[in-house]
């Protein structure tokens, strides 16, 4: 094969790597960021680090388990405006980047700014002109301030498309029924500490023509028990309730149906309750009679109170740092005589660290020198790449291993128990597979795309966290709340998914490199990379086969029946029978190094169809796992029939530029 060839070769792999790293790049950044100039909040001035480390490691209840509130924060951020970080200007024009747990303290405490915030992504523009509201383009993103003046026809609008399944909806329907529950979320957000803001009014309590007192939300709690004789005999006398006591009794109400929904902040005192309570849950019950140990919970009240008010129109946050300090205490230490307070530290750390970023980083440096090991191949500076590639590909496998270890002692359970730890396990794993073949074949074949498939697979994760916009720590459904099945059939059919995806990609690899001319005709290449193929095939049967008959019999342990033909259940079934059939293929004859090589491609479609796509279609038992988002899916078929057709065509160019050749001359 001729040198220019291969050069060229070389250089259309190159390009190709280019336009994939450019759509990387995209959905990673330009896809995420709408457009819009900052927003500017005069008088904003920023938390102080101090403050921020004691509201982030503050105990809340949400989603079924203990969490810290940066991450309730993080992931309420991320729904509403779809990112964890957010650019505005501040003070004296300063530029600042506002932090979720930074952007919860705005909205609980400092609502007048929050609601200038652009806090609310809209993807879709034609959902704000629905409503009246003016649109600063496609794309963008909106204050609460900006959205307000629509708000009764957003509520009508989304009132009226809830009546319409979601699948039949238009994008704005949709935009609109996710807009109007957003900003009912944030709603309950501003107004959670409104009680403390503003007390009770003491009708008719104002002298020689001044204004009513006001009484705080606790003090009026200690009475309870007086007001409630007091009802009690109104009602025995078959009279209606005193005017003024009725209006006290109407905004007690108020205030604990404006904290009733949101931060379910406070340990009940009793260690046998395992419900936590939000403030207005906690008024309502000492107001109703119901509360158990009242005292506390007016305690806690008067707490929470006074960091709300502690809040100063300066910017000085002193004052609320000493009040949420004592509130983080009283919290805190009643979480840990409940031994509910284990991982919330840790959990904010993950978190903090952002591990798969730097994870992605490493991913996405291996993946250039990649670029300039293929490019200058067996010469010196393809040698310096290639130990760069190495280095790069191990610290993001590194990062990938210290998060998912970090999980699972935060989650006390398993690695994989959702779609999103399927991504970030089968990333781990494959690029761990990919190590292992490169240190077996010493090819600098698999080093090659253990950093791609790890760049696109935390990449995939990254936009999966970004549409769910859910925390993905949480209690699994019953039927997946088993860590003997985690570990044994959950991991292991995981892996199968992992081997096969990877013997998919090296066979694209396998494809390209051939149709290309990279390998210079080195057949003794082909041979090491068919029989890695063929190799990570058998291992995928394995896996496969293996955990299905485990998930059978857990399904027959849980549902009473070993088999029932379910979505994903065939899907598994379908990876067994195509790896079993490739094989014999291949034992028999029928399949050559292309014939393998096309076949393991195919395999890339059967897995994923397999991992991700029946959670699409609606039925069966396994309905754990449905999410949306099918364009990424479709678009992933398609390259794959594309490397595919490409494979083919080159095949009949190699057989017939052979056929020539074997010619005898005229």
């Amino acid at each position: 094969m001729s040198n220019k060839r291969l050069s060229a070769g070389r250089w259309i792999a190159a390009a190709l790597a280019m336009c994939g790293l450019a759509a990387v790049l995209y959905n990673v950044v330009i896809d995420n960021t709408p457009k819009g100039e900052v927003r500017e909040i005069k008088g904003y001035t920023p938390w102080s680090a101090e403050t921020l480390q004691l509201a982030e490691t503050l105990p809340i209840q949400e989603g079924g388990r203990i969490k810290p509130l940066s991450t309730y924060a993080g992931f309420t951020m991320l729904s509403l405006h779809g990112a964890r970080s957010m650019k505005i200007s501040g003070k004296d024009g300063q530029a600042l980047r506002v932090k979720p747990t930074a952007w919860m303290l705005d909205a609980l405490f400092r609502p007048a700014l929050a609601i200038q915030q652009p806090t609310f992504r809209i993807d879709n523009s034609d959902a704000l002109e629905a409503i009246g509201v003016p649109s600063r383009g496609r794309r963008d993103r909106y204050s609460y301030n900006d959205i307000v003046p629509g708000r009764e026809k957003l509520g009508e609008l989304s009132k009226s498309y809830q009546a319409i399944e979601s699948k039949s909806r238009d994008p704005v329907q949709n935009q609109i029924v996710d807009l109007a529950a957003n900003l009912q979320a944030y709603e309950s957000l501003l107004g959670y500490f409104s009680f403390a803001r503003s007390g009770i009014v003491l009708r008719g309590s104002g002298q020689n023509g001044g204004a009513d007192k006001r009484a705080d939300v606790s003090a009026l709690m200690a009475t309870a028990p007086q007001l409630l004789e007091q009802i009690k005999q109104s009602q025995a006398h078959g009279g209606e309730i005193e005017p003024r006591l009725r209006g006290l009794l109407e905004q007690v109400l108020d205030a604990s149906n404006f904290a009733k929904f949101g931060l379910f902040i406070l340990p009940p005192a009793d260690g046998k309750n395992p419900m936590w309570q939000s403030a207005g849950n906690a008024i309502m019950d000492v107001m109703s009679g119901a509360a158990k140990d009242p005292q506390t919970s007016i305690e806690d009240i008067d707490a929470l109170e006074t960091t709300a008010r502690s809040v100063g129109d300066d910017g000085d946050d002193a004052a609320f740092r000493e009040a949420i300090a004592k509130a983080h205490e009283r919290i805190v230490q009643r979480a840990k005589n409940r031994g509910q307070y284990q991982s919330i530290e840790l959990e904010a750390s993950y978190y903090r660290q952002n591990w798969f970023l730097y994870a992605l980083i490493f991913f996405l440096t291996g993946t250039l020198t990649t670029l300039g090991m293929w490019i200058f191949g067996r010469t010196t500076l393809g040698g310096v790449f290639s130990w760069i590639t190495i280095g790069a590909t191990v610290a993001g496998l590194v990062y990938c291993c210290i998060a998912i270890i970090l999980r699972c002692i935060i989650m006390q359970r398993p690695p994989v128990g959702n779609l999103y730890d399927t991504i970030i396990f089968i990333a781990s794993t494959a690029v761990f597979f990919s190590l292992l073949i490169e240190w077996l074949t010493r090819r600098r074949f698999a080093l090659g795309i253990a950093p791609i498939l790890g760049t696109a697979l935390i990449v995939l994760a990254r936009r999966y966290e970004l549409g769910d916009a859910n925390d993905h720590m949480d209690p699994l459904v019953a039927v997946l709340d088993s860590n003997f099945w985690l570990t044994t059939h959950v991991i292991t059919i995981t892996l199968g998914y992992s081997a096969g995806l990877l013997s998919a990609f090296l066979s694209a690899g396998y494809v390209l490199m051939r149709g290309l001319g990279l390998d210079d005709g080195d057949k003794d290449l082909r041979r090491v990379l068919t029989r890695t193929v063929y190799g990570m095939l058998c291992f995928t049967l394995f896996l496969s086969l293996v955990g299905t008959v485990l998930g059978g019999i857990w399904a027959n342990y849980s549902w009473g029946r070993f088999w029932g033909w379910d979505p994903k259940e065939n899907g598994a079934l379908l990876i067994v029978l195509w790896t079993l059939a490739i094989l014999h293929a291949r034992l028999g004859g029928y399949l050559r190094e292309w014939g393998l090589h096309f076949a393991s491609l195919f395999t890339a479609i059967v897995v994923t169809f397999s991992w991700w796509h029946v959670n699409f279609l609606g039925v069966g038992l396994h309905n754990y796992g449905f999410t949306a988002g099918k364009d990424t899916i479709w678009g992933f078929y398609i390259a794959m029939l594309v490397v595919l057709t490409f494979g083919v065509i080159a095949m009949i160019v190699e057989k017939s530029a052979a056929d020539k050749l074997r010619q005898p001359e005229a």
